[in-house]
C-alpha cells in the first residue's frame, strides 16, 4: 500500500511539473509531428496479410534498418557476418543511405565466443569513422539459426 501511495504521489508531482512547464503539450505536439513524418519503406509479411514488422523505416533524415540474419549454411561466424553486412548494405542503399552514413549498429551473437571472428569481418566495413556499436550474446541464440544478427540506424541525405 505504501509503495502504491508513494508511486501515485511521484506521478502527481511529475504531472504537475509537466503542466507548469508546458512539457505535456509540447510532448504531445512532438509525437503528432513524428507520426506525420514516419515513412515505412519495407515490410516483412509472415503468413498473414498484416506485416509482422517493418524491414526499414525512415523518419525525417534517419533510417532504421531491422535486424538482418544469415539463415544459411555454412554455420560459420565469418560467413554469416559477411552475409549480414551485405544485407544491411543492400537495405541502406535501397533507401538512400550507405554504410558510411550508419550512426549505430546493434550486433547480436548466438555465442560470445564468435566475437573475435565477427570483428575481423566487421572492421572497416563502415568507412574511416565507424558507427557506435553495441554487441551482446543472446540467451537462446539468434532466431532462424543465424550465428549473428545486426540492425542499424543511419543518416539519409
Amino acid at each position: 500500500m505504501e509503495k502504491t501511495t508513494r508511486r501515485a504521489s511521484f506521478k502527481k508531482i511529475g504531472m504537475g511539473l509537466a503542466a507548469l512547464l508546458g512539457v505535456g503539450s509540447a510532448n504531445a505536439m512532438t509525437k503528432n509531428q513524428n507520426k506525420a513524418t514516419k515513412k515505412v519503406v519495407g515490410d516483412i509479411v509472415m503468413d498473414q496479410d498484416i506485416p509482422l514488422f517493418s524491414g526499414a523505416v525512415r523518419h525525417g533524415n534517419t533510417l532504421y534498418i531491422a535486424g538482418k540474419g544469415a539463415h544459411v549454411e555454412p554455420y560459420e561466424i565469418k560467413a554469416h557476418t559477411e552475409i549480414v553486412l551485405q544485407e544491411l548494405e543492400k537495405g541502406l542503399e535501397a533507401n538512400g543511405s550507405s554504410m558510411e552514413q550508419v550512426l549505430k549498429v546493434n550486433v547480436y551473437l548466438a555465442d560470445l565466443a564468435d566475437y573475435k571472428g565477427m570483428n575481423e569481418v566487421f572492421r572497416g566495413r563502415f568507412g574511416k569513422n565507424p558507427p557506435v556499436r553495441t554487441t551482446v550474446a543472446t540467451y537462446g541464440g539468434v532466431p532462424g539459426n543465424s550465428l549473428v544478427e545486426m540492425d542499424c540506424i543511419a543518416a539519409v541525405d
